[in-house]
């Protein structure tokens, strides 16, 4: 049976940044070529939005932002005859959303897609250089990634996966950029081997992830460094060997202490501030990789210290996201199997009337791992 699509839903729609989010009845968005509709269940609350909602990343109001969603597909549209998705399938959508025809996605790097960089994120579109989204008036509203923290969201077929009957449709969401952004640098960017050491520099909601990936791929000893006593706790049950409080101890020191002296093969750091990309160079040994995966805030720059970097060859390989087609559904399939155990590193659910106030406790520092938009509240 075909689900009835309203005419109208609820979104919470950023027109300001001095006014901040506030939920509005808009249009229902419905899917184009390539692409789905989803009912959204819960969209995960990153730190990337709040970079948009406080104006230090430039991006076109008004919009909606909401960009790791889970969901039921409700309407399929045109040319989706090889996706293998159905009405009534669960998914979770990526944030990563390739065009699927461009020169890198046909390359496989779907993380490079040129479309998805020069048309969503730079203009809140999709690939026909249109939005979905409009208000009462027919006034366009623009999409960060699908604009998740809304009702319904329209996702190209490309970046959603299908979600087995065990998985939970509301902290899944996080599934599409915590944990798919998490797999990515810990896969692609690192190609981490089995018996390294890992250093994981911010243990929020990706961090908590590049842990819990580090352990499934074989890491030796993996240290996580924060500032929070209770995220450094956390971090331990999900699988970090040691923790370092930043805040309390020099990083430096301490890991160097903990390796014997050496430093570890990979760092990740993953907040994209300057003194976490410092602290991420100084704990990595000889010859180690740093994996950089936060987003700084505007135009930020980290110093580099160049003699060091060359006579050690020490590498800085940038992460963003992953290669969803391929990615997403092994992410998936280890959130099934239990492997990554997303649902303990959603630590709170705010319904859509609260997503201001929760966005707010995000950025100031309150909230442990990953929160969620739970639509059902």
């Amino acid at each position: 049976m075909t689900p009835t699509i309203p005419e109208t839903m609820r979104a919470a729609v950023l027109r300001d940044v001095a006014d901040g989010m506030k939920v509005e009845t808009i249009r229902t968005p419905r899917p184009r070529t390539g692409e789905v509709l989803v009912k959204v269940s819960a969209c995960g609350m990153c730190h990337s939005d709040l970079h948009v909602i406080s104006g230090a990343i430039a991006f076109p109001t008004p919009c909606v932002l909401g960009h790791e969603v889970a969901g039921e597909v409700v309407e399929i549209g045109s040319h989706n005859e090889h996706s293998g998705l159905a009405v009534g399938d669960r998914v979770a959508g990526g944030f990563l959303m390739p065009c699927g025809q461009c020169e890198s996605c046909a390359a496989g790097r779907d993380d490079l897609c040129e479309p998805f960089f020069s048309l969503n994120r730079l203009k809140g579109r999709l690939y026909d250089d249109t939005t979905r989204l409009f208000d009462l008036d027919g006034n366009p509203i623009w999409m960060y990634s699908m604009g998740g923290l809304a009702e319904y969201c329209v996702i190209p077929s490309t970046s959603v996966a299908k979600l087995p009957g065990g998985v939970d449709p509301v902290a899944g969401a996080i599934l599409g950029c915590a944990a798919m952004t998490a797999y990515g640098a810990v896969r692609r960017g690192a190609d981490l081997r089995y018996g390294e050491t890992v250093a994981v520099v911010a243990t929020g909601g990706v961090g908590s992830n590049v842990i819990q990936i580090a352990k499934a791929f074989g890491a030796r000893r993996i240290v996580a460094i924060d500032v929070a006593d209770d995220k450094l706790a956390a971090a331990v049950e999900l699988g970090a060997t040691d923790t370092v409080n930043s805040a309390k101890v020099n990083a430096r020191e301490a890991v160097m202490e903990l390796t014997g002296g050496r430093g570890v093969d990979v760092a990740f750091e993953v907040l994209g501030r300057p003194q976490t990309w410092l602290t991420a160079l100084d704990v990595l040994r000889d010859g180690g990789r740093m994996v950089p995966i936060g987003l700084g805030a505007g135009v930020q720059k980290a110093e580099v210290e160049i003699n060091r970097t060359v006579r050690r060859s020490q590498s800085i390989i940038g992460s963003y996201g992953a290669r969803t087609r391929r990615d997403l559904p092994e992410v998936v399939r280890m959130a099934a199997a239990g492997v990554i155990d997303y649902r303990h590193i959603v630590s709170r659910r705010y319904g859509l009337d609260e997503v201001a106030a929760g966005y707010q406790q995000l950025h100031d520092g309150q909230i442990t791992g990953r929160a969620v938009v739970d639509m059902s509240l």
